[in-house]
């Protein structure tokens, strides 16, 4: 493909970024739970990628991290907000050469919901720390986006939602109509699907479409569903599988669905409230699906059965994801992939 495009998640990627979890954050009454579950990603994802970690102390995870995994990290000290370097991370264009550029947008804390002057400058200062090429990097971007609440097959269609890129806090006057646009001349898409629907119960960031729905290999998208008729997510989650059902690719071919049934109700540590738990929150790394869990006893095996019957050139790794939840988000919301030629 001779042109600018979003690369799939599935494509070659040469290292993963993840924030460490630190007392100056929403984590600090839950620290070592929440370091352990990192540790655990981290051993999830060596094998298969370098992992960059940023933190303001690297004694920390330096000390976590067993030795023989320390060997596929690059620790990085900077001042950081909070951990969820899928929204603050650059993402990554291929442009017509062929050549990664990372493109650095503006993030406001999910519409100004939460600090992020730290987390906003982390992109540059890779940059000019020399972990992320200076060649490939383009000038900051002032629209607001988080790497969340986009998606792509790679092959020209994007995947969003309604709720979150037309959110007044986000980009405040700009149509849908304009917004499309934007989206197309950033990443080359010839396509922007909007979901109008579907929604998880505690989520901060106005529906995510990466809560919700997923382009997969082999033309599938897989997505959060539910069959519980007395479960409050069940009306808006069918009726984003309608819409689903209804998507097609710039080239008017419809996708394989593949539905993810979400968990049984997860309450909150602190408060009882409901968490928004979810499988389709995945990473997808060099030939595995790291898939988060969440101790249910029947959709945890469930969906990583389903996962590993529909996409059998994968491995699927489970990764225990409790600790994360607690705090809104999950195992996808932590990570941000960067492909090959965008590290040093």
């Amino acid at each position: 493909m001779n042109r600018l495009r979003l690369p799939a998640e599935w494509e070659p990627q040469a290292a993963v970024l993840l924030s460490w979890p630190h007392e100056d954050t929403d984590w600090r009454d839950m620290l070592h739970w929440a370091q352990s579950t990192f540790v655990g990603l981290v051993q999830a994802i060596a094998p298969r990628a370098e992992v960059i970690i940023v933190a303001p102390d690297v004694s920390v995870p330096l000390s976590q991290i067993p030795e023989e995994t320390l060997r596929r990290c690059r620790c990085i000290q900077m001042p950081t907000d909070d951990t969820w370097a899928r929204d603050f991370g650059v993402i990554t264009t291929i442009g017509p050469d062929g050549k990664p550029i990372a493109n650095d947008f503006q993030f406001n804390g999910w519409g100004l919901k939460f600090a992020s002057s730290h987390d906003n400058l982390i992109n540059s200062r890779l940059v000019e720390c020399g972990a992320i090429d200076k060649s490939t990097y383009a000038n900051r971007l002032s629209f607001v986006l988080e790497g969340g609440s986009i998606e792509s097959d790679g092959e020209g269609t994007l995947l969003t939602t309604s709720e979150c890129l037309l959110s007044p806090n986000r980009n405040g006057g700009m149509s849908k109509v304009q917004i499309d646009s934007e989206l197309r001349e950033y990443f080359g898409s010839e396509k922007v699907i909007w979901l109008d629907h579907g929604f998880l119960q505690g989520d901060d960031t106005d529906s995510h479409v990466d809560t919700l729905a997923r382009f997969m290999p082999g033309h599938a998208i897989a997505y959060s569903s539910c069959d519980d008729p007395d479960d409050i997510h069940y009306e808006a989650l069918r009726a984003m599988e309608a819409e689903l059902r209804h998507a097609t690719d710039c080239q008017g071919r419809p996708y394989r669905l593949v539905p993810l049934h979400i968990p049984s109700p997860i309450r909150s540590i602190a408060g009882g409230d409901r968490l928004p738990g979810t499988y389709a929150n995945l990473l997808i790394i060099n030939g595995a699906i790291l898939m988060p869990t969440y101790g249910d006893a029947v959709w945890d095996k469930a969906n990583a059965d389903i996962l590993a019957r529909e996409f059998p050139d994968y491995e699927v790794v489970c990764v225990d994801c409790r600790a994360l939840i607690e705090q809104h988000g999950s195992l996808h919301c932590v990570t941000m992939q960067l492909p090959a030629g965008l590290i040093k």
